[in-house]
């Protein structure tokens, strides 16, 4: 038995975590989902031209599970001189690993670990010092250890400056004393039984693990972790002191505004309606434009201007309500790989003409996505501004002015729209979710020629419904807010949840 990379820093975050991956590799939590699967796609893509940046390299090209024979055609490539090595593989301490990048300098060596974001994160720093021990340990002098990431300042189609090349030495330099008593803790653990680690921050951090619904109790409806952003330490107080939900809240905690809202609604089991609401909605003139976006944020830009993750908008769903309640739903969605921009501004400007109020749900993402339809389509500048001058966000009016007690804590458009208007609903989509949502465009877009005729149809129209359902959404949630009855003074409670 021995670790690898992966392996060294799953351990590092929670050994049972590493003992579970290891010992149960078909274990239904660690199936890939379509997410998960494009991260992993992007990677490989980001590592692959990578390799371009530093030319002139063998690459160690082996299936991952052949270890032995990896590490013998790392040592022939030695052995032959070779300046550049991509998947370069060692083991030693019972240790795996395989270098995105090793490159010659001189009798020294520099180790390069290629990550697809846009900075060096602090979990890429053991993740490089593991393999700069390993490699050391092989009998490679590595003078140098750097993180390889993208440039946010670069621009298509000029990508020669696509990547940054980070010294991080001197803080594996730092890391690295640690390994090897690390390592030796992470192969005792996996040669003995399931060990018992308790629950805490770990289980998030750096990243998710996904065995976390063994560790945690499933919690009661309303605990008081679903309070609205509620802080590390005041969560920890109420369960020292066995307050588990929010019915148990003393009138006493001390809560900001919003959270008390959700304890009187919980408590209360009602809506809570503040002052203020009817003079928010009033603000709103018809005829209104609902309007949501979905974009593709690819790490490898491919359209003029654009930086690594820049989100493109490529779709979108516009819901356009007159003073009478009349709807007129307009729609638009790319096709092809051909930069989407211009057709969409002049489909978005076509649709929002006439409306006085454009309306989205956490409106900071319109706002960015018209902004840069603004700059890639300079010609439809004055109508763009214009309705963005327009956007009002509807997400504050109800933060600051609502709560019902389904609403979780969480006032995203998928907790709150089907909180007011149950008849609005996410399930039974095919596609329910804004992440499923991003990776199914991606597909679509860029590799909807490996799709047939149907499978694209079909793809479509499910992204098409599901964008619909956002506006709708929204459309929907409105008339409910002003169909509660409130007052000028204070608050009250709305009698019954529908």
């Amino acid at each position: 038995m021995h670790l690898s990379k992966s392996k060294f820093t799953t351990g590092l975050q929670c050994h049972k975590r590493l003992w579970l991956s290891v010992h149960e590799r078909d274990a239904p939590e660690l199936e890939t989902d379509p997410a998960q699967q494009a991260i992993f796609d992007r990677g490989s893509q980001v590592g692959e031209l990578a390799r371009t940046y530093v030319p002139g390299g063998l690459l160690i090209d082996l299936p991952h599970y052949e270890v032995r024979e990896r590490v013998a055609a790392t040592e022939r490539a030695l052995q032959g001189g070779a300046k550049v090595i991509y998947e370069a593989s060692f083991i030693a301490d019972d240790v795996f690993v395989a270098v995105d990048i090793l490159h010659r300098r001189g009798r020294r060596w520099t180790l390069t670990e290629v990550k697809s974001t846009c900075k060096v994160k602090p979990e890429h720093i053991p993740d490089a010092a593991v393999q700069t021990h390993v490699v050391r340990r092989a009998g490679l002098d590595v003078a140098r250890t750097e993180v390889m990431h993208l440039n946010r300042a670069c621009r298509f189609p000029d990508l020669d400056d696509l990547f940054v090349r980070t010294d991080v030495t001197d803080r594996v330099e730092d890391e690295i004393v640690d390994v090897p008593r690390e390592a030796r803790r992470q192969l005792r653990v996996l040669r003995g039984p399931e060990p018992e680690v308790e629950p805490g921050d770990h289980c998030t951090a750096p990243y998710d693990c996904p065995f976390i619904d063994r560790c945690w109790p499933e919690r009661p409806e309303h605990h008081v972790s679903t309070l609205y952003r509620i802080g590390g330490k005041q969560l920890a107080r109420l369960l020292d002191d066995g307050i588990e939900t929010i019915h148990d809240l003393p009138d006493d905690f001390e809560l900001g505004p919003i959270p008390d809202r959700q304890r009187r609604a919980v408590q209360s089991d009602k809506i809570i309606v503040e002052r203020g609401l009817k003079q928010a909605l009033a603000q709103l003139e018809h005829p209104i434009a609902y309007l949501d976006f979905e974009t593709i944020a690819l790490p490898i830009p491919i359209w003029d201007g654009c930086a690594p993750y820049d989100g493109v908008p490529v779709q979108f769903s516009c819901h356009v309500e007159d003073a009478d309640g009349e709807l007129v739903h307009h729609e638009w969605l790319a096709e092809g790989d051909d930069d989407p921009r211009p057709a969409l501004a002049e489909a978005l400007v076509r649709a929002l003409r006439g409306a006085k109020t454009v309306l989205a749900y956490n409106a900071g993402f319109e706002i960015g996505c018209i902004q840069g339809l603004r700059a890639a389509v300079p010609e439809l500048d004055k109508e763009l501004g214009r309705a963005q001058r327009r956007v009002r966000d509807l997400l504050p009016i109800v933060r600051d002015h609502v709560y019902h007690p389904d609403f979780g804590g969480s006032f995203s458009l998928k907790s709150v729209a089907p909180a007011l208007v149950p008849e609005v609903s996410y399930e039974g989509l095919a596609i329910g979710d804004g992440g499923l949502a991003t990776v199914e465009l991606e597909r679509l877009l860029l590799r909807g020629s490996e799709m047939s005729k149907a499978e694209r149809r079909e793809l479509r129209r499910a992204l098409l419904e599901y964008c619909r359902v956002d506006t709708l959404a929204m459309v929907r949630s409105v008339a409910r807010l002003r169909a509660l009855p409130s007052r000028r003074g204070g608050w009250r409670t709305v009698g019954g949840r529908r």
